[in-house]
């Protein structure tokens, strides 16, 4: 079976981009990021992946990018879903913790000066007219 992320190799750089949600060489970066932080991980006895580095990162992007349950892509990966779970924990801690790849923190998005507008959209459930049902169980219209 191939990996998934073999076939990505072949996207072109737009529809990597729509899959992933960043580009190649932010990709590319990412992965730089956490295979130091597997060579850590390792130096303290960390056990081997089954998936490769690119792997784990495009799970967690993928994660990210279209909040599917852990079940399903765990499944799409070939692996448990607490294994799925335990991985994209360690890729965002991994690229948090280097520091390279960050955003603002709620204070900040507080203190700009930047407007937000709010909209609300009413998705209740609304009656809905059905025909009647006479005494003998025919219904009329």
């Amino acid at each position: 079976m191939a990996m998934k992320y073999e076939k990505t190799k072949n996207l072109t750089n737009k529809d990597f981009r729509r899959l992933t949600g960043v580009q190649r060489k932010t990709f590319d970066k990412m992965v730089e990021i956490l295979k130091k932080g597997e060579e850590a991980r390792r130096r303290k006895g960390g056990h081997e992946s089954k998936l490769s580095i690119e792997e784990m990162l495009l799970l967690t992007l993928e994660y990210l990018r279209e909040y599917r349950t852990y079940f399903h892509i765990a499944q799409d990966f070939g692996v448990h879903e607490t294994t799925a779970i335990r991985i994209h924990r360690w890729v965002e801690d991994t690229l948090i913790k280097d520091g390279t790849f960050s955003l603002p923190g709620k204070k900040a998005l507080l203190s700009s000066n930047v407007e937000y507008t709010v909209i609300q959209i009413d998705a209740t459930e609304s009656p809905v007219e059905r025909p009647k049902k006479t005494d003998n169980g025919i219904k009329s219209e």
